[in-house]
């Protein structure tokens, strides 16, 4: 009798503790050891926020949701506006705004429409599971999105960065649903970057707002060079491992189904849900705005945080108020405006070298990080995770075959200048991978892997 009483004592204690764990657990948690963000990584995000803004103005001219203070888009810089019923349904609507003031060439993505069916498709349309890409996994219907989208801006975009001097950067960025169509593209452009004139590595740029998990942990650990994710404190859709597609069947009882998710996901070791090399994440480098803390009421001037995390990598759903609230483009956009006013006072006060020196070291600095994210990836035992060395060597081999493809491309000019690029053969090659996620290093006839 003692015995069985002891247990349940035991027992009772285990779940009080896992319930204080549970209910005590913040946004601020998540990045508690990441170090502080620089004025000059974090710059372009508030700028970014306002150009998908801009997706959801009906009239650029007289917008519905003004900028209380600082970037102004100028909607004379906008190359193209394409709705819902231009997109027929296979992608949001997206903007593409050439900015000649910071010299970027911005594809902008809305996020979910709850009103709109299409998205609902885009979302449902998932075979997870049944097609690796690019050595790792993705969310099957934000593919064909983000292929759809090439298929019918690639020449633009192309023309418009070889007529400005080839010098401007390329940017895809996108809030919720649009983060992860532009998660995607991102990945096609950065492995065919030659099909959009050679643009290098170095300029092109993702920025994933309210990200949605869209691709497996060693897809999102080899991009974060590339793609950074912004999330704001309690953010629930980068923390929900549940499959899109099961989380908007359940829209309108999201709040059950967080707290029902939450519970389950608490039980599953984490080595377990490392070696799932079908569980999706949120992509790239993540940048986590702070504004909260655990037992003080209000928000606070926000800190910005930022890490490649590999293991804990945004897990544990934030039993709160504000975890819907945060998801917001609007209130993302002016929280990340005063974060960035209050980088950029920190920064004043602490420069006491040329800032060409501090870009360097901070370069140097991101550039480790992404190795060190790599190398823990690989002793994870991650699947088909990529060491930092054999990373480099394969960016070594894209690389000569873009160089390749470039000059083959020029003696041919004059004999194929009307011919469009088929982004669905182009992907199509991003599947040919062995099932250890290694590359075939076997060139086709067109010279790409």
């Amino acid at each position: 009798m003692s015995v069985a009483c002891g247990a349940e004592c035991v027992l009772v204690l285990g779940c009080l503790r896992w319930a204080w764990k549970r209910c005590t657990y913040t946004g601020n948690d998540d990045s508690a050891t990441w170090p502080t963000a620089t004025y000059e990584e974090f710059e372009p995000v508030p700028r970014i926020c306002r150009t998908i803004l801009a997706v959801y103005e009906p009239n650029l001219r007289s917008p519905k949701y003004p900028p209380e203070g600082g970037y102004r888009l100028n909607p004379d810089w906008v190359i193209k506006q394409v709705t819902y019923e231009q997109t027929c349904g296979n992608a949001p609507p997206y903007l593409i705004y050439c900015d000649h003031e910071h010299r970027e060439i911005v594809v902008a993505i809305r996020g979910l429409n709850l009103m709109n069916e299409s998205d609902y498709k885009v979302l449902l349309d998932n075979r997870l599971g049944k097609q690796m890409f690019d050595g790792g996994y993705v969310h099957h219907g934000l593919l064909k999105s983000a292929v759809w989208v090439l298929n019918n801006e690639s020449e633009t975009l192309k023309k418009l960065w070889i007529e400005n001097g080839r010098s401007y950067k390329m940017i895809f960025a996108g809030h919720s649903l649009g983060s992860g169509v532009a998660s995607l593209l991102t990945i096609i452009v950065a492995n065919h970057k030659d099909r959009l004139g050679g643009i290098p590595r170095s300029l092109l740029r993702c920025y994933a707002v309210a990200p949605a998990r869209c691709m497996s942990l060693n897809l999102a650990v080899k991009y974060a060079d590339i793609i950074h994710s912004v999330v704001l404190q309690d953010d629930f859709l980068p923390r929900t491992a549940t499959p899109l597609e099961d989380i908007f069947k359940s829209i309108f009882c999201l709040p059950c189904l967080i707290f029902l998710v939450c519970l389950r996901d608490t039980f599953i070791p984490e080595g377990r849900k490392l070696r799932d090399p079908r569980r999706l994440y949120a992509p790239g480098r993540m940048y986590h705005v702070v504004e909260r803390r655990f037992c003080r009421c209000g928000r606070y001037p926000p800190d910005v945080r930022t890490a490649i995390p590999v293991d804990g990598r945004f897990e544990h759903i934030v039993l709160s108020h504000n975890a819907t609230a945060d998801h917001g483009i609007l209130w993302i956009e002016r929280e990340s405006e005063k974060a960035l006013a209050r980088l950029k006072e920190a920064s004043a006060e602490i420069t006491t070298t040329p800032p060409k020196m501090q870009k360097i070291e901070r370069l140097k600095t991101l550039e480790k990080e992404h190795k060190d994210a790599l190398e823990r990836a690989v002793s994870l035992n991650i699947p088909h995770a990529v060491d930092a060395d054999e990373e480099e060597s394969t960016e070594s081999i894209t690389e000569e075959s873009s160089q390749k493809q470039e000059e083959d491309a020029s003696t041919s000019k004059a004999q194929c200048s009307d011919a469009r690029t088929n982004w669905n053969e182009v992907v199509e090659k991003l599947f040919n991978r062995d099932e250890t996620g290694k590359l075939r290093l076997k060139r086709d006839a067109t010279g790409l892997k």
